[in-house]
């Protein structure tokens, strides 16, 4: 039979007990209630009624809810710091200390509060390019110092060192990271020519806007290091690029042609040098020999002069004699036999004798061969006989 049927006295059986009116049952039995439970969990009296047993059992709970929480809020106070992070400590919102990896305690909430910094993490800044790639046109054109324009893209990787002075001294170090990045890169493409940003300058201009941004990382303490400074994209606006392309075109013919050039002076000039020391070797080797030469003949000069002094006569004589044998073994020669009996005249064929001066050799003639039928005029002839009686009478 249910609790509530009629007739069943349902009444004493109320769960909720006598409610009149059957309202909801009174906070104050509630609370009660559950005072002299928990008073009878921990050792309080709570055989009796009377007020002090309600007054103690209700200071024992409050007692040991107390002491749950202080337990609670003072657990609240340790923390773990990862191998890669620096906690901050702060107390009252001011900076206290920097924690390194490992358990740690600070005073709990609200008096004390802490904040992970990961140190580890390397950092990627892009200037002059969005996340999906594309250029940021206020970001990326510069001015160099000849006035043109240029299409410059920078990439910033950078690390936390001071977890402290990246959280209290600036806003958004992040921000304020690529700002001066900016502000660097521009500094240094200003002090610059286009061509010298375009071609040659790239790495010390990375270098020295490296340089550049750590310093002023350094003077506003972001807590910041640049572990690395690239200048992956630099190239002039899309408006001219086509001009530039031939330019570098151009400069691209000009280096070829340069080393080219260079490439035949240093095959050239060797070969040069070399012949020029062989003409000098010939012209000394030639005056070397001139001298022996002169000096040889001034001595033979000098030894036939004292012979001379010696002999004059006999050194005459042979003098001679040597000087015919040269003269006569460089010519043509004619041996004439003359007769005195024979009234022929001579007849000599100078015109074979003058084709057949390749080796020189004697050539006798027998006057008993000619006849009358070979005859020269009386000059041709008696100059023949002269000289022949000249050397028959030598």
């Amino acid at each position: 039979m249910a609790w509530n049927e009629p007739g069943n006295n349902g009444g004493d059986k109320d769960p909720w007990g006598k409610r009149g009116n059957d309202g909801p049952p009174d906070l104050d039995d509630v609370v009660k209630n559950l005072q002299k439970k928990l008073s009878g969990l921990f050792g309080g009296n709570s055989s009796g009624n009377g007020e002090s047993s309600d007054n103690d059992g209700s200071s024992i709970g409050i007692g040991l809810i107390a002491l749950i929480l202080a337990i609670v809020w003072f657990v609240s106070g340790f923390y773990i710091v990862q191998p890669a992070e620096r906690g901050v400590e702060l107390r009252f919102g001011a900076y206290t200390k920097t924690t390194l990896p490992g358990p740690h305690w600070h005073l709990p909430f609200p008096i004390a509060t802490v904040e992970k910094v990961d140190v580890a993490q390397i950092r990627t800044a892009n200037i002059g390019s969005g996340q999906s790639g594309r250029s940021v046109s206020s970001e990326s054109l510069m001015l160099t110092k000849d006035g043109n324009i240029i299409d410059l893209k920078v990439e910033v990787q950078f690390h936390v060192q001071s977890a402290a002075d990246y959280l209290f001294n600036v806003v958004n170090p992040d921000l304020t990271l690529r700002q001066m990045t900016e502000s660097a890169v521009r500094e240094i493409v200003g002090k610059t020519t286009m061509d010298d940003v375009l071609k040659t300058g790239r790495a010390a201009m990375s270098q020295e806007a490296e340089i550049a941004l750590q310093e002023l990382l350094n003077d506003y303490g972001t807590g910041l290091v640049v572990t690395n400074f690239n200048m992956p994209n630099i190239q002039p606006p899309p408006q001219v690029q086509a001009a530039f392309a031939d330019v570098v075109k151009a400069d691209a013919d000009k280096e070829t042609q340069i080393n080219e050039a260079l490439a035949y002076e240093k095959d050239i000039v060797p070969r040069a040098r070399g012949r020029a020391a062989r003409i000098e070797q010939e012209a000394e080797a030639y005056r070397d020999q001139t001298i022996a030469k002169a000096r040889g003949e001034t001595s033979r000069f000098l030894q036939v002069l004292t012979e001379y002094k010696k002999a004059p006569a006999i050194t005459k004589e042979r003098l001679y004699l040597d000087t015919m044998e040269s003269v006569y073994s460089r010519s043509q020669k004619v041996l004439v036999d003359v007769s005195k009996d024979s009234n022929n005249v001579l007849y000599l064929p100078l015109d074979r004798m003058q084709k057949n001066t390749v080796s020189p050799q004697a050539t006798r003639i027998d006057l008993g061969s000619l006849t009358s039928s070979n005859l020269l005029n009386n000059s041709t002839s008696s100059t023949v006989r002269d000289d022949a009686r000249s050397r028959g009478g030598r």
